[in-house]
């Protein structure tokens, strides 16, 4: 039996509508209703663990789940050791560092040395600065990361944008982009080795799914 780990949030309902196009149905995640958090799919052949964006990869690399659907932002970040097999092309997102649209700073390099950056994303955005030779500390925050700069804890931060509303409406701009993300099929390295048939076979699906309309 296939395991998949599915992330909660943004992601969650593309997936199932992608994994449902190869005949997995997992659509009982997108009842409001439903408390499990581990299902069967009505074949019998898949099981999907719906679990936080951030754990997808910590199950599929401990082999609790052979495949997993993740934002690429968390791969960078967490940096798993998980095969990375195929771009999605849906959750488009991009990491970008934002200041308050009064600020003086319109690039990275702008920033004081030794400023405060908040970000939930500690390890890119200290990566990006370094990258940058620019010495700066990096606050990790998990909440509301806008309030860095608005309440003056912080000169910028580091955070997922989609739309860019929320920075707009809390009166910040972003000054530059660190990386474009998007969903990745990934896979337990081990298993991916020595895949079975059921899962070369759902994998083939999976990848014909998401590149034929791009052949279309």
């Amino acid at each position: 039996m296939i395991t998949v780990a599915l992330p909660k949030g943004s992601l969650l309902r593309d997936s199932i509508e992608l994994l449902k196009s190869i005949g997995f149905d997992f659509s009982a995640f997108l009842d409001s209703s439903n408390r499990q958090l581990q299902i069967l799919d009505p074949t019998g052949t898949a099981k999907a663990l719906l679990v936080r964006a951030q754990d997808v990869p910590v199950y599929v690399q401990y082999g609790q789940a052979q495949l997993g659907i993740v934002g690429y932002d968390v791969l960078r970040e967490k940096q798993p050791q998980v095969s990375h097999l195929l771009d999605l092309g849906f959750g488009g997102c991009r990491l970008s560092v934002a200041v308050k649209a009064s600020s003086p700073y319109r690039r990275s390099l702008d920033l004081p040395a030794h400023g405060r950056v908040a970000s939930k994303f500690v390890h890119c955005a200290r990566d990006h600065f370094r990258q940058l030779d620019l010495p700066v500390e990096i606050v990790p925050l998990y909440g509301s990361v806008e309030l860095g700069p608005i309440t003056g804890m912080s000169e910028a931060i580091v955070d997922l944008v989609s739309t860019g509303r929320t920075l707009k409406e809390n009166g910040l701009i972003e000054i530059e982009i660190l990386f474009e993300s998007t969903a990745r099929l990934i896979a337990h390295p081990l298993s991916y080795r020595l895949a079975s048939d059921g899962l070369d076979r759902a994998i083939a699906q999976i990848r014909e799914a998401v590149l034929t309309p791009a052949r279309s």
